[in-house]
């Protein structure tokens, strides 16, 4: 007697799903830390503001903290290096000479460089400095550069109330032109945050820029009329070409600084100022930081990674 086998009829297997995306996709997954559109990313950005002032205060408290004289040192700081310049600058290099009121006016230039100076140099470290918060929690990682700019606006606030005795112990009188300070100082803090980020996301990529940009911002400085009156120096050259002195004095911390000076010092004339120098500020601020804000943005995905 014969035995037949039946063997089940053999079926073909699916084919492995190919499109990652579409399989994903269909069932509810997503990237992980992937970049959220333009206007969904200023939206998380503004939900943890109150973290970006917490942490931006918690750093500016820790900053000093081990220091005996503690946060005396947000003040002698740059009173320190005020003196320093006003030392070599002021007496051996005489660049005193035809500037009225001249201690105010490098105080004033020192406090505001300062703001901007440490505003991009934190911002340089900003991912590279905290990769551990970086990895660890999911948060709009723009949040690091604009906290440590709103750290140095801190600082220099903390600055500028030892800027107003000195303005006043010099014979500086309060004005109504004060109070141009305030757009000033607004319009140098999105100027500079800008700037951090941008920097952030260099730094990210290359760590070893934080050790370039101390030459970078010194050349800066020194291009920027923080020691010397830019108006004062090109009227005693002359034969200086025209597109040099239209550099200097559309320098945008030559602007901050001058800005600055004209709402603080009496002395310190309109005709010193820079042309259109309000359009001059206005215009860094957007440039700085919308562009700053969207290039960071592009390469959101990519912080602490690698």
């Amino acid at each position: 007697m014969s035995q037949v086998l039946h063997t089940p009829p053999q079926t073909t297997p699916a084919p492995p799903e190919t499109d990652l995306a579409a399989l994903a996709a269909r069932h509810g997954l997503s990237v992980s830390g992937a970049r959220p559109s333009l206007p969904e990313y200023i939206r998380q950005l503004w939900a943890r503001r109150h973290f970006i002032t917490a942490f931006a205060t918690a750093k500016l408290t820790a900053q000093y903290s081990q220091a005996k004289l503690g946060q005396v040192w947000q003040v002698l700081t740059p009173l320190l290096n005020a003196a320093v310049y006003y030392l070599i600058f002021g007496k051996l290099m005489g660049t005193s000479r035809g500037v009225p009121d001249f201690v105010p006016f490098l105080v004033t230039g020192v406090f505001v460089w300062t703001f901007t100076q440490s505003s991009i140099m934190a911002g340089t470290r900003a991912i590279s400095g905290n990769l551990g918060l970086v990895r660890a929690l999911h948060f709009p990682r723009a949040a690091l550069p604009i906290s440590f700019a709103l750290q140095q606006l801190q600082q220099l606030l903390f600055s500028m109330a030892a800027l107003v005795v000195i303005l006043l112990c010099f014979g500086v009188p309060v004005a109504a032109s004060w109070v141009l300070a305030i757009p000033a100082l607004v319009l140098q803090f999105v100027f500079s945050a800008g700037v951090a980020m941008i920097m952030a996301r260099m730094g990210a990529r290359t760590p070893d820029i934080a050790q370039l940009m101390p030459f970078v911002l010194r050349t800066w400085m020194y291009a920027s009329g923080v020691m010397f009156s830019i108006s004062h120096m090109m009227a005693k050259h002359t034969d200086t070409p025209s597109w040099v002195t239209s550099a200097l004095q559309a320098n945008p911390a030559a602007v901050y600084i001058d800005l600055m000076r004209f709402a603080l010092i009496d002395s310190f004339h309109r005709d010193q100022l820079p042309p259109h120098v309000w359009p001059l500020a206005m215009g860094w601020a957007l440039l700085a930081g919308v562009g700053g804000f969207i290039y960071f943005w592009k390469a959101e995905e990519t912080y602490g990674r690698g």
